[in-house]
């Protein structure tokens, strides 16, 4: 098989443990506060190994199992949020990728990843957390109106990941579909009909994504 390089590298490798915090009057915990570890991540099938995942009906599985982000976004958000204690892993991203832009990857790419092998799956939509993370809930529509949510992947083969392993195109995928045009999609008020049909031909996006974009047409 031959690898493509696709000018993609880890900066930092991200791990979280529980916090605990007040969110209408009740306790409650998230493991959105990852910071960078020396550590190599073991990207298993459906999570990080040794990371904290408090929500799995919305966090972690088949086709959350790890979450990337670009370190390319960092200076905009520092710009935002100055006051805050800026480290890599702000967004609860496990892996820190220079160079990853949600512009050109699209949904069903393949990539080697350390020693795993990983296919794109779908942006990150933010909650409330992220806005627990940031101390300011109107990160959230910020988040959204950016446009550049990161993304979640699939792991295809297990594997590690530490600082400075390349993200390397092993196939492409065969739908024109875009991280960035498929967030954009989501949030849109008037769903683009050429996009509904790009979007529900994709093999490689969560059937129950596609699943609920067909109930919402009906």
């Amino acid at each position: 098989m031959v690898f493509y390089l696709y000018n993609m590298k880890v900066i930092s490798t991200n791990l979280g443990k529980p916090v605990t915090f007040l969110w209408n009057g009740k306790e409650e915990q998230t493991g959105i506060f990852k910071y960078p570890t020396n550590h190599k991540l073991e990207l298993g099938k459906s999570d990080v190994s040794h990371d904290t995942v408090i929500d799995r009906i919305h966090h972690a599985g088949e086709n959350k199992a790890c979450y990337l982000y670009s370190a390319d976004q960092y200076p905009y958000w520092k710009n935002l949020y100055p006051h805050l204690e800026w480290n890599w892993g702000m967004f609860g991203e496990n892996l820190t990728i220079e160079g990853l832009d949600e512009s050109t990857i699209r949904i069903g790419d393949i990539y080697k990843l350390g020693s795993a092998l990983v296919q794109i799956s779908q942006p990150r939509e933010p909650c409330y957390k992220l806005g627990v993370r940031f101390n300011d809930q109107k990160v959230i529509k910020q988040f959204v109106k950016h446009n550049y949510p990161g993304t979640y992947v699939k792991i295809l083969e297990t594997g590690t990941v530490t600082i400075n392993d390349e993200m390397i195109l092993v196939k492409k995928s065969e739908s024109t579909l875009t991280i960035n045009q498929y967030y954009e999609f989501l949030f849109a008020k008037t769903k683009d009909p050429e996009t509904v049909e790009i979007i529900l031909a994709n093999d490689a996006l969560p059937e129950y994504k596609k699943q609920r974009l067909r109930d919402s047409l009906k």
